[in-house]
């Protein structure tokens, strides 16, 4: 232009992170915090996507936190492409504040109940792993 010699012309882009949804390549990441009781017992929940539409996710009684759940086609449009990445749902499970009375004694009941090894085989099965390290270490 006006006589100037042909040059280089740069443009630089910045890409702000979304407040719900992660990006890897074509797929996208997203934590959705569960109720406590959809997860003990099952049910189902619904998650945005990212054209702006929700979809129902089913989460299977017994589900734990960081479970993820795969949404085929729901990720970011492949380039030059009409296939679409997945998006995965990670689960947070919501523990309860605010219980009431009746809430708590419920939960007290719960806990007295059954065995541990049977409702939180989790906790029960790292406790025992804790307890043999600590056996090993007396030996």
């Amino acid at each position: 232009m006006r006589g100037g010699p042909a040059g280089d012309l740069y443009v630089f882009l910045s890409i702000r992170p979304h407040r719900f949804f992660q990006r890897e390549a074509s797929n996208l990441f997203c934590r959705v915090p569960v109720p406590m009781t959809t997860v003990a017992l099952g049910g189902t929940i619904e998650v945005p996507t990212i054209d702006g539409k929700r979809m129902k996710v089913t989460i299977p009684a017994g589900t734990q936190t960081g479970q993820q759940f795969r949404l085929k086609g729901k990720g970011m449009t492949i380039l030059r492409s009409p296939v679409r990445g997945d998006m995965f749902v990670e689960v947070l499970v919501e523990t309860p504040v605010n219980l009431t009375k009746k809430q708590k004694e419920l939960l007290q009941q719960f806990a007295g109940d059954a065995p541990d090894d049977k409702t939180n085989p989790q906790s029960s099965s790292f406790f025992a792993k804790v307890k043999d390290l600590w056996e090993d270490l007396k030996d």
